[in-house]
Order: structure tokens, then sequence, then C-alpha cells
């Protein structure tokens, strides 16, 4: 356990997608949809490597703050030896809006442990995904069903898009007359977001899918401008 905990001075890479596993740690899902019927919701961590690992959990608000965030992790630090798995608990600690989908990050850390040989980098590697609120109310529903209600509009800057739905949007690809349009992302509920491309393109149509609740891609969706 010394060897490991002495890999928290290792250097910290933070990955910019959301993969599914890494550094030989595999992470059980994408995103963490918290229904709010429940009082927690669970993510699985497992080792398949030849290392064992030291695990940091934490929340983060939208905006990446750790300050009064209504979640907890259970366990938030733990040692994850070689073929072992894991589950972590996302308890809620404070109530949250009912009226709409809430967006918060979960963080996992992956710390190996330390090699004994000479000019070997031990690196950390932190995986960040969406944690989604979910109300009891909304249980009926989800995102990729409400698409169809998103209005688009072209702006001076770019392409507009309003969510006036209770739902939190993930675009996985947008086209505006066949040209994909860069950097999507999403659009939480009742707000508007956009999104720039090119000023060459006189676009009229706008075609895009969104990410369901497994982190899969979902019909594409056409509308005009």
């Amino acid at each position: 356990m010394k060897s490991i905990l002495n890999a928290l001075l290792a250097c910290t890479v933070v990955a910019s997608a959301i993969p599914v596993a890494n550094s030989g740690v595999i992470i059980g899902g994408t995103r963490v949809v918290f229904d709010g019927a429940r009082k927690e919701a669970s993510i699985s961590v497992s080792n398949p490597d030849d290392a064992d690992y030291l695990i940091q959990s934490w929340v983060e608000s939208e905006h990446g703050g750790e300050g009064r965030v209504p979640f907890i992790i259970t366990p938030p630090l733990y040692r994850l030896d070689k073929g072992q798995k894991n589950v972590e608990r996302i308890v809620m600690t404070a109530p949250l809006s009912q009226v709409s989908e809430s967006l918060y990050w979960l963080n996992i850390k992956t710390i190996p442990s330390m090699i004994e040989q000479e000019n070997v980098l031990q690196i950390a590697v932190k995986t960040r995904i969406k944690l989604i609120y979910r109300p009891e109310s909304l249980s009926a529903a989800s995102p990729e069903e409400q698409a169809g209600k998103l209005i688009w509009t072209r702006t001076g800057r770019g392409l507009h898009v309003h969510n006036p739905t209770r739902y939190i949007i993930n675009f996985n690809e947008i086209y505006i007359d066949g040209k994909s349009v860069e950097d999507v992302s999403y659009v939480l509920p009742g707000m508007s977001k956009e999104f720039s491309f090119p000023a060459a393109i006189k676009g009229s149509w706008v075609a895009f899918s969104v990410i369901n609740d497994y982190g899969s891609a979902g019909d594409m969706h056409k509308v005009r401008l």
C-alpha cells in the first residue's frame, strides 16, 4: 500500500474524451444517470491489469467546482488489486430540483503502483464522465425522445439551438447541409447554445443525433432552418 500511496506524486493526465478503459482499469459506463426515485446510483470499476491501482473518486459541479456538491462517493479512495472489481456508490446528500435534470461530473483517478525499476514514469489518469440527476417525474421519457422539440436557428455567429425541454440533450454529431459541425457538446434544460461553422456554408438543413442514457448515438434527426 505504501508504494501505491507514493504514486500520488506521479504526473496526472486528464482525459479529454470519455473512455471506458484507462491504464488497464475499466470503468463500467460512460455516464451515470441518477434516478430520482432512488437514494443512490452506482458504477463499477475493475482491474484486469497486472498492476495494482489506487482509485480516487469525487463529484464536481457542472463548471468544475467541488464546493457544496450534493453527492458523495463511497468509497472515495481505495486500493484495487489486480483482477479485482469494486462498485462505487453515488449517494445524494441534499435535495435537487424536481423540475428538470441537473448536470454534475464524476471524476475517477487511477494511480498505478510504483515499479521498482529506474527511469520508469508512473502516470495517473483521470476519467471525467457525466453524472445526470433525473427527477422521478421525468423517468417515463428520455432525452432522445425529446430531441424533436429542439429549436434551431441560424445566427450571424453560427448555429443556435434552444432546448425547451426539461432534459439535458447531449449531442453526438451535428451537420448543416451535410457539413460536420465541430466541438459539439450539450445543451441544458431551458437553455440555449451556439455552435460555430464556416461562414461560407449557406445551410438550410440541420441533421443531428443525440446520445442516449447508455452512451450510444440515437437516430438522426433532420430539421429545416
